[in-house]
């Protein structure tokens, strides 16, 4: 059996490119380095995951296997690249009945259906509102993404508190968009206030 590492990908804001970070991170594990991946989208309000990899409105998702109307399998779908994809529904109609607390669940009978899955990504809903913390309560680690602008910044400093709190790990933290303009923090700064190590910094890229 394969020890699966359940990590969230959390962000302050929306828009830091959360997703695109996620999307790509999945590919290179899969395609790079030849692990197993499973992405689940967890943003079930603003969903987004499923268009960003090509798989929109697929018939069964996340929102099914919360209201238990699913099976795991079902779900489930493979990416060209092989990256394995649990989408939520695009469908405003299927929010109805959908309680977000219901994920650890939903999570722990994936982990034990899929045991060949190396890295179990959760793509996490921005903020730390009720439906991001679902997501991290969920993992056993943390990645932090946020842009080199000091609100952004400070939402980590917040973010950090709770998954501190709820006892997850934080692996450390992605800076993306840099290099647009002078006002931008550097990674020093942004380490001392956040009190998390930056593991990667990626620039802006009009292209992007």
């Amino acid at each position: 059996m394969v020890l699966m590492r359940v990590i969230s990908i959390v962000s302050g804001k929306g828009g830091v490119g959360k997703t695109t970070i996620v999307s790509n991170l999945a590919v290179l594990l899969r395609t790079r380095f030849r692990l197993n991946v499973l992405v689940v989208d967890c943003n079930i309000t603003t969903s987004h995951l499923g268009l960003y990899m090509g798989m929109d409105n697929l018939p069964v998702t996340l929102n099914h296997l919360l209201k238990g109307t699913a099976d795991i399998f079902d779900a489930i779908y493979i990416h060209q690249s092989g990256v394995k994809i649990l989408p939520s529904s695009i469908k405003v109609s299927d929010l109805s009945g959908v309680d977000m607390f219901n994920l650890k669940e939903v999570i722990d009978k994936v982990k034990k259906t899929l045991n060949d899955v190396d890295f179990l990504l959760l793509d996490c809903a921005p903020g730390f509102g009720r439906e991001s913390m679902a997501a991290v309560r969920a993992s056993d680690e943390a990645i932090f993404v946020t842009i080199p602008h000091l609100p952004a910044v400070v939402d980590v400093v917040r973010g950090k508190y709770v998954i501190d709190e709820m006892g997850v790990k934080s692996l450390g933290m992605v800076v993306n968009m840099c290099g647009f303009d002078k006002s931008e923090m550097v990674g020093k700064e942004i380490e001392t206030m956040t009190g998390i190590p930056v593991i990667s910094t990626i620039p802006m890229d009009k292209n992007v």
